[in-house]
C-alpha cells in the first residue's frame, strides 16, 4: 500500500514541476505534500531517471528531465 501512496505522491510531484523547475520549498508548497512524503516522491523520480536536481549553498532546484 505505501508504495502506490508513494507512486501517487510522484505523480503530484511531476505535475507540478510541468510548469519548470521548483524548489524543493516551493514544490513542498504546490503539493501540500509532508518533507517525507516529498523525499520519496523525489526518490521514485529520481530512481526512475525522470528528474534532475541542482543544488547550491542555499536551495535546491528540481527539474524534469
Amino acid at each position: 500500500m505505501l508504495t502506490a501512496k508513494i507512486g501517487e505522491n510522484a505523480g503530484l510531484v511531476w505535475n507540478a514541476l510541468q510548469g519548470g523547475a521548483l524548489t524543493t520549498e516551493a514544490l513542498k508548497k504546490a503539493t501540500k505534500l509532508k518533507v517525507a512524503d516529498l523525499n520519496l516522491a523525489l526518490g521514485w523520480l529520481a530512481r526512475e531517471g525522470k528528474i534532475s536536481f541542482e543544488i547550491s549553498e542555499k536551495e535546491t532546484i528540481i527539474s524534469l528531465l
